[in-house]
């Protein structure tokens, strides 16, 4: 590796302010922005906007999405084009 084309590799604070929630990570991002951490030390702090603390996949609020719904609506909307075959058209 060539020395001084590479970024600082540190500890830096990952906090996500909507779930009350930080954790400890290394990074190359920066940020001015400053956190005490529970070991006493001064790090870096960046916000995320979502974490695994927040996003719907983790906390369990996310919603199944009716595709076969959605087809059908775009049909009744839309209609099938003339001369076009659908999967159901040969049947």
């Amino acid at each position: 590796m060539k020395h001084g084309i590479h970024p600082d590799y540190r500890p830096v604070v990952f906090r996500d302010k909507s779930a009350d929630f930080a954790f400890l990570s290394r990074s190359t991002a920066t940020s001015a922005a400053t956190i005490e951490w529970t070991d006493g030390q001064t790090y870096p702090v960046l916000d995320v906007e979502i974490s695994s603390a927040s996003h719907p996949f983790y906390t369990g609020t996310a919603r199944v999405m009716d595709t076969a719904g959605r087809v059908e609506k775009f049909r009744r909307r839309y209609g099938n084009p003339a001369g076009t075959h659908t999967p159901e058209a040969g049947r």
